[in-house]
């Protein structure tokens, strides 16, 4: 997992707490999609599976996975748009 080494603002927050694949991958391809060049999602997750998820995710639309954590069952994600 990558910690923030910046002071991040977030643009929107995506609550995906509870969902299980491939739903926190498909409400944030949604939700990313409104925001402009830049912006900052956070995504909060208690699917394990979406470490891998979102790291794929971003590889392949090309946004940036500025920061992903970890504690107590729930994931953290932060991705600034392409």
């Amino acid at each position: 997992m990558h910690a923030a080494t910046e002071t991040v603002q977030v643009a929107q927050t995506l609550d995906a707490k509870g969902l299980n694949c491939p739903l926190p991958i498909l409400k944030a391809k949604k939700a990313i999609s409104g925001l402009g060049a830049g912006d900052v999602l956070q995504v909060v997750s208690t699917d394990p599976g979406s470490v891998a998820d979102f790291a794929s995710f971003c590889r392949q639309t090309g946004n940036e996975l500025v920061a992903s954590n970890a504690a107590a069952g729930v994931f953290e994600f932060l991705i600034r748009k392409a």
